[in-house]
């Protein structure tokens, strides 16, 4: 009994240890920074060309949808909930940062937002739930611009004076879809680059926020941190660096034990990543243009996990790991 039970550990661990990234057959050239898993049955992607694509059987058939009138638009974003329900939002100058939403598995799709604002960029999209969502655009006359729905239709500004304010040459990265996320039932992360690398944390929903500075890599515009997740309300992690060079690692991993009001630089990846997440606890994956790593021990240590070139990361649980790149690239974990 105690040899098959250590027999048992012992193929646990191997298994662990040689995790994998299995590419997926998706008849498309589209390039993904949009990933939402929402179980193991059922995930959905956005990129480029007016693209979505979607699984509901764990990646067995994928559904490659083009929404109508949308073949320019850039979908760096998407938030779904189900087979049926999904947010997405396109990045660009102008008109071209768009939110659209489907309730029906993608077949139609309903135009909630144009943008108005010449000088907003829109890069991300987070949500509480159904009905309560938040996006936000690079900053405008020295605050991020931001836009909520509550009822899972209209959009509008919060109503707020207390905004988000910018560092002159400080922006939000849309790498990922990852540069703005919501946790608990109020909390949102806004994460920036340029010329300085900071966190900002609401717990209203958008209404007012707080500042943290990190030792996260910086100063030049395509530096700073481009992705966050929180494990909890108290752990979360970090990344980024210079994508302009993509294998250099110095300061692109910091840690959080307070809700992000302190951030502590980590070490150990292989080069700049755009996108992370938790599997559990300890178990963290973090991915970008020369490859991905994967920490077992809560970031302490790292080890390379492959080498595709991939944008973004989410996962629900060790068993539903799955990335996204350029050209049609969609992986799983095995």
């Amino acid at each position: 009994m105690k040899i098959a039970r250590l027999l048992f550990v012992l193929i646990a661990v191997a298994i662990s240890t040689n995790a994998q990234w299995i590419k997926q057959a998706v008849n498309t050239t589209a390039s993904f920074r949009g990933l939402s898993v929402v179980s193991e049955k059922v995930i959905w992607a956005s990129g480029t060309g007016g693209t979505v694509i979607r699984t509901i059987d764990g990646g067995a058939k994928w559904d490659v949808i083009q929404v109508p009138d949308a073949a320019k638009l850039d979908f760096r974003d998407i938030e779904a909930f189900d087979a049926n329900t999904a947010y997405i939002l396109s990045i660009g100058n102008g008109e071209s940062s768009r939110i659209y939403k489907t309730t029906d598995g993608g077949k139609t799709w309903k135009l909630q937002f144009k943008n108005t604002n010449e000088k907003a960029f829109f890069d991300a999209i987070a949500c509480w739930d159904k009905n309560n969502c938040i996006a936000m655009s690079d900053p405008v006359d020295g605050k991020y611009v931001l836009i909520e729905t509550t009822d899972g239709t209209n959009w509008k500004p919060p109503v707020t004076e207390h905004f988000a304010i910018a560092l002159t040459g400080e922006a939000a990265f849309a790498a990922s879809g990852t540069c703005l996320i919501t946790t608990g039932k109020s909390t949102a992360y806004i994460v920036s680059g340029g010329t300085a690398a900071r966190v900002f944390r609401s717990d209203d929903r958008g209404k007012t926020w707080l500042a943290a500075h990190t030792e996260v890599a910086k100063g030049t515009s395509g530096s700073g941190i481009f992705s966050i997740a929180m494990f909890d309300q108290k752990n979360g992690v970090i990344v980024g660096g210079n994508y302009e060079k993509p294998n250099e690692s110095k300061d692109a991993l910091a840690f959080s034990t307070d809700g992000g009001r302190t951030w502590t630089l980590g070490i150990g990846l292989s080069g700049y990543r755009s996108g992370v997440t938790y599997l559990d606890k300890k178990t963290i994956v973090a991915v970008g243009t020369n490859g991905s790593d994967i920490s077992r021990d809560g970031g302490k240590t790292w080890k390379i996990l492959g080498n595709e070139d991939l944008n973004a990361v989410a996962a629900k649980g060790v068993k539903a790991v799955w990335a996204v790149g350029p050209k049609g690239m969609v992986v799983k974990m095995k």
